[in-house]
C-alpha cells in the first residue's frame, strides 16, 4: 500500500471535484458496461496473470508481508521481509521471538512498532486457534490482529484464486478515475466493482487495478500517454506529449 499521496483535480477526496462526489448509479447502460468489460480485456491481453509483488513463500509469509504493507510500499517490505524471515518462517517460530527482535527486523517499514506488536499476536493466535495454519475464511483472517477487510482480501485472492477487491489508494484512485466505480470511501468502491467487474475479470481485477495505477496511472504524473486504456478514460484532466493528439474514444459495444 502506497504513502498518502498528493491528490490532482478529479480525484477523490477532498478538492477532488464534482465528478467524484457521487456513487455510480444503481443501474448502467449495456454501453457503460462494455466499456469497463473492455477495460478489463486490454489489461488482461497486457498481463493475463498478475501476481502480487511482496515476496513470500509460503501462506504464512504472504499474510504477514500484507500485514506489514499496511501504509507501506511494497517495495519497503520486501527489503526487510527477507530479514525477518531469516529468523523465522512459520507462526510458532515467529510466536517465540521477542518484540525487539521482530520490531528491529521491520523498523524501516513505517509503523514498525504496531506491525511488530501484530505480526507476534497473530502469530500466537494462528498457533493458538487454527493449528499453526493460515485459515481460508474471511471471517477468521480478520479476527487476527492486525488483519482488516483488505488484507483479508488479498490473502484469499493471492493464496487461493477468490475473487476478491481488496481496495488500496492504487485501485481507489484508479476506479474513480476511469471511472469503473465511484466512491469517496474504499467500501464504497469496493462495494461498486463487485457489482460491476464483470464475473470473468473478478479472479484479476485487484492485481491489474493495483499495478496499473502504481506504473501507469499514479498519483502525481500520470503517464496517459502509455495507457492501454485511455481511449476509454473519461478522467478530464488526462496528460498528453506536446506532439501528440490524443487517441480517439472507441466504440466499446
Amino acid at each position: 500500500m502506497a504513502p498518502k499521496e498528493k491528490r490532482l483535480p478529479g480525484d477523490p477526496g477532498k478538492g477532488g471535484g464534482p465528478a467524484t462526489k457521487s456513487p455510480v448509479p444503481e443501474a448502467i447502460d449495456d454501453a457503460e458496461r462494455a466499456r469497463i468489460a473492455m477495460i478489463f480485456e486490454r489489461l488482461r491481453e497486457a498481463d493475463p496473470a498478475p501476481v502480487t509483488e511482496l515476496l513470500y513463500e509460503t501462506p504464512f509469509t504472504l499474510l504477514v508481508a500484507v500485514v506489514l504493507s499496511a501504509q507501506a510500499t511494497d517495495v519497503s517490505v520486501n527489503k526487510a521481509t527477507p530479514g525477518l524471515f531469516a529468523k523465522a518462517s512459520t507462526p510458532a517460530a515467529m510466536a517465540t521471538l521477542d518484540e525487539a527482535e521482530v520490531r528491529d527486523a521491520i523498523k524501516t517499514i513505517g509503523l514498525y512498532n504496531a506491525k511488530a506488536k501484530n505480526v507476534l499476536a497473530l502469530s500466537r493466535r494462528l498457533v493458538d486457534h487454527h493449528g499453526g495454519e493460515v485459515p481460508r475464511d474471511r471471517a477468521a483472517l480478520e479476527a487476527l490482529p492486525g488483519v482488516g477487510k483488505k488484507t483479508a482480501a488479498v490473502v484469499l485472492n493471492a493464496l487461493w484464486g477468490e475473487p476478491t477487491i481488496a481496495v488500496d489508494t492504487h485501485v481507489f484512485r484508479v476506479s474513480n478515475r476511469l471511472p469503473i466505480a465511484r466512491g469517496t470511501t474504499p467500501d464504497a468502491v469496493e462495494a461498486g466493482l463487485n457489482r460491476l467487474v464483470p464475473d470473468e475479470y473478478k479472479r484479476h481485477a485487484h492485481h491489474w487495478l493495483i499495478l496499473h495505477g502504481r506504473y501507469t496511472c499514479t498519483a502525481r504524473r500520470p503517464n496517459c500517454p502509455a495507457c492501454l486504456v485511455r481511449d476509454l478514460c473519461r478522467w478530464p484532466d488526462k496528460t498528453w506529449p506536446d506532439d501528440a493528439e490524443p487517441a480517439p474514444r472507441v466504440d466499446a459495444g
